[in-house]
């Protein structure tokens, strides 16, 4: 069984409403920060930026982040949270299998062209984040293959002999799909445009394993 480090954590509970202002507030200052990055670039954003957007305090900001990159972080951490539920609510287990492998990349490629500048920036800017980046791409990548490991585990996928999907298979689609997107965004191409050999991957990695060849009698 898969471990998966928990993606998004609340503040710690606080006096009776503390919790819901201390949410709302915490949304507000994410929500400055996307709109800087989607404006001017993270590495252009500053805290000043990020509170004049939120219209709250530098005060208020450093109750809930440490910093420019643990704001950052959590917005990464939301985004990625938010399109994992996406994608496994709009993968429907009663269809067949191949048809479930077409929503599951359509809702992922829709939820990453819907926040454009969010998905280029964990691609250009995250690695620069060293240890805080590589601990929040192992959280990510485990909660995909949790997701993965679930929706291939059914009645629909075993008995077309497709599941259920290893945790090093899913390991391997995963890195391949997100090189191939990263690679699309990276080069100014709109993700769209790749999902058909996305699926296509995704069908012949994850479908029933290949007969092998029948034996050939060794000549006299």
């Amino acid at each position: 069984m898969t471990t998966v480090t928990a993606l998004h954590r609340w503040p710690a509970p606080g006096p009776p409403g503390a919790t819901e202002d201390a949410g709302a507030f915490r949304r507000r200052l994410l929500d400055g920060l996307a709109a800087s990055i989607a404006e001017t670039g993270y590495r252009n954003t500053t805290v000043a930026d990020i509170v004049r957007r939120a219209r709250t305090s530098r005060r208020t900001f450093y109750e809930h982040f440490s910093g420019k990159e643990a704001c950052f972080v959590a917005l990464l951490t939301d985004t990625k949270t938010e399109m994992v539920r996406r994608i496994a609510a709009a993968v429907d287990p009663a269809r067949p299998w191949r048809h479930q492998v077409r929503q599951a990349i359509t809702a992922w490629i829709d939820c990453a062209e819907s926040t454009p500048a969010i998905t280029l920036s964990w691609i250009r800017d995250l690695p620069s984040l060293g240890a805080a980046a590589r601990d929040l791409e192992r959280d990510v990548m485990a909660a995909f293959v949790v997701m993965i490991e679930t929706r291939c585990d059914t009645a629909q996928w075993r008995s077309a002999g497709a599941g259920p999907v290893s945790l090093h298979l899913a390991i391997l689609l995963l890195g391949g799909l997100r090189e191939l997107f990263a690679v699309t965004v990276e080069d100014g191409g709109r993700l769209s445009d790749v999902t058909e050999v996305a699926v296509r991957a995704t069908i012949a990695l994850l479908g029933p394993p290949a007969e092998p060849p029948p034996a050939v009698s060794p000549t006299a």
